[in-house]
């Protein structure tokens, strides 16, 4: 397993000037148990939990990602998509792309597995959820009980 040494690049104590939600670099360094390890902008390190990583990632592979959570134990939580709400707009657009693609129809519900999900969107089904129930309410699809339905224009 390839690492990089990146513990000389910066000092885990020093303030940063990094907000919740912020879009930053990534340098993938090493992968740990729990996730990956990443350098934030050349700066600071903080880890990408594996189970909120829905695409393949390599040491050294360069990617853009954002602030999850600043923790007080100053440890820096990082995630590939925006957090919250914010990332919903994408995430439905991607959902409504996937339908146009499909025949206007899709067999993937809120009861779809969590893997399904992330195999057929590379999203985690929380997300999937909330861009679903937000397309809803937007009465852009239709829940059926096999899948979801693009709306028909009248």
């Amino acid at each position: 397993m390839r690492t990089i040494d990146i513990k000389d690049k910066w000092d885990d104590k020093k303030q940063t000037d990094f907000q919740e939600g912020q879009k930053v670099k990534l340098l993938i360094s090493r992968r740990t148990e729990i996730g990956f390890l990443a350098v934030i902008n050349g700066t600071h390190q903080g880890i990408l939990y594996k189970n909120q990583v829905f695409q393949p990632l390599k040491i050294g592979q360069e990617i853009d990602g954002y602030i999850r959570k600043l923790r007080d134990d100053q440890k820096i939580d990082l995630c590939l998509q925006r957090p919250g709400y914010k990332a919903i707009d994408a995430v439905s657009r991607k959902i409504l792309d996937q339908l146009l693609e499909h025949g206007g129809f899709i067999s993937v519900t809120d009861k779809s597995s969590p893997k399904f999900v992330s195999d057929f969107f590379g999203i985690s089904k929380k997300t999937f959820k909330k861009a679903i129930g937000r397309l809803y309410k937007k009465r852009l699809i239709v829940i059926e009980e096999k899948g979801i339905r693009m709306r028909k224009e009248k």
